[in-house]
């Protein structure tokens, strides 16, 4: 057995561990990283890369059954759903060494690529190797949450971690789950050639603006994907290439079977009650400071600290605790103003609160102010004038925003800023912006929110009546 003594000991190689590890590693720290699996974790291997490259070739095709308006003639893509997954395995390969060991070794990190396991509060195991560290770092990620529906152990499924390596087009695939992810995947499928039925138990993006997300599943439905809401899956079967979903609302037949009902934290094996680590199938127990409530060597980030799921909530946790742990300064995670999006086409972004929270929470002080792209005149150039903002603001201050379309994903960045750094919207009304971009739409809305006390006021016509007959 070698034995290794460091400041920092991270277990996991995904987004949050990573950037903990460059941080803390080129800032002077004796860093360990411990990884199982692929470097990268779940989103560079079987998530976020792959399924945006899934996205992008099914994009590419559904591009060439439109243009007629525009006087192009559609026409029929062939598609060679083998070369669609050599396109996302190449994406993942090109990104693959920005992740990987030896780029990290090259930081001065020592990496190890083993399981880990808590042999005491403050020692672990790994292969041959056991560290004790003065901080451990834990940022396991998740995995597919595999539900105990009634005959899924006998009945073979898809999940994230598998559906990319299929390379024969399915027939019809049966997607249980109508969150971004079942969606994302049901498009991309759809888009490429395939039947799909989307299954949900409860209403699609249920954690989204029921407005936008309704139009959302309405266009979604329109490119003929079947959407069932409120349909609770109560038992499935068959064998490969027949499979059977039964819903309290009927059954569904398919060809294959995905399942995207949600994510579980991974904890398992690794000793933490040893280390005296509380935690729970959220995750790990943690303060707003990403600590463990029980042992104070121990942080959590990411999907192991048991909130929003999201790989740019990893990193952005990797920031809280490097100013915690390296410099012992006081430093809290908060998600008011984290975004997160749904990448089909269009996209539906959201930060801050939603339309119904804000009312809630703000009562009559809220206003929410709309821009449609259909008044945005780089959407009518392109033909892409579907879906809109939804602007939620009080006291002159976005407190949330919801996006329907194109790109949702970068526009929302602008609100997320705004609502980090506490922006008045009159800072956002006063940018000047590129002409014609989609981007002007936040600046509409924002300037939409003082059209009402400027243009229908009648103090403000008086004044200006005034200065018209008075002021040379």
């Amino acid at each position: 057995m070698s034995h290794i003594d460091c400041d920092v000991c991270i277990i996991g190689a995904g987004s949050g561990g990573l950037s903990v590890a460059a941080g803390a590693a080129q800032m002077g720290a004796r860093v360990v990283l411990i990884e199982k699996g692929e470097m990268g974790g779940d989103c560079l291997n079987r998530g976020c890369v792959p399924s945006k490259a899934m996205l992008a070739a099914a994009k590419q095709a559904h591009s060439m059954t439109k243009g007629a308006e525009m006087g192009i003639t559609p026409t029929a893509p062939e598609i060679d759903f083998a070369a669609v997954k050599d396109h996302v395995a190449r994406s993942i390969a090109t990104i693959a060494p920005v992740d990987s060991q030896e780029r990290y070794e090259g930081f001065g990190v020592t990496v190890i690529r083993e399981h880990a396991c808590f042999t005491s509060p403050d020692e672990l195991r790994a292969g041959d190797t056991t560290v004790k560290a003065r901080r451990f770092v834990l940022a396991t990620g998740s995995r597919p949450l595999v539900p105990p529906i009634d005959g899924i152990e006998e009945t073979p499924f898809l999940t994230n971690e598998t559906i990319f390596d299929l390379r024969e087009k399915p027939d019809h695939l049966l997607i249980i789950g109508g969150g971004p992810i079942g969606l994302e995947m049901a498009q991309a499928h759809r888009r490429l050639g395939c039947e799909v039925s989307v299954i949900e138990g409860a209403r699609a993006l249920g954690k989204d603006d029921p407005e936008l997300a309704g139009q959302l599943l309405s266009m979604l439905r329109e490119e003929g994907i079947r959407i069932e809401e409120q349909a609770k899956v109560t038992r499935v079967s068959g064998e490969a290439g027949a499979i059977r979903v039964e819903t309290e609302k009927g059954a569904f037949e398919g060809t294959h079977l995905l399942l995207a009902v949600g994510r579980e934290v991974v904890t398992d094996g690794l000793g933490l009650d040893v280390a005296h680590v509380k935690h729970g199938p959220r995750g790990i127990a943690v303060g707003a400071d990403l600590r463990s409530e029980t042992n104070r060597r121990v942080y959590a980030v990411g999907d192991a600290a048991g909130g929003l799921m999201f790989t740019h909530v990893a990193g952005y946790h990797a920031g809280v605790i490097i100013r915690s742990m390296l410099f012992g300064l006081p430093s809290k995670a908060k998600t008011a103003h984290i975004p997160w999006a749904t990448y089909t086409d269009p996209g539906l972004a959201q930060v801050g609160l939603t339309e119904a929270e804000a009312r809630e929470r703000h009562g009559d002080a809220l206003k929410v102010i709309r821009a449609r792209f259909d008044e945005n005149d780089r959407a009518i150039a392109e033909g892409r004038t579907e879906g809109m903002l939804k602007l939620m603001a009080v006291k002159g201050r976005p407190v949330g925003a919801t996006i329907l379309g194109p790109e949702a994903g970068d526009l929302i960045g602008v609100w997320a800023i705004a609502i980090a750094s506490g922006t008045k919207l009159s800072k956002i009304a006063g940018a000047v912006l590129p002409y014609p971009s989609r981007g002007e739409i936040n600046k509409r809305a924002a300037g939409n929110y003082f059209s009402a006390s400027l243009f229908d006021n009648e103090w403000v016509k008086t004044a200006v009546r005034a200065v018209q007959r008075w002021v040379p």
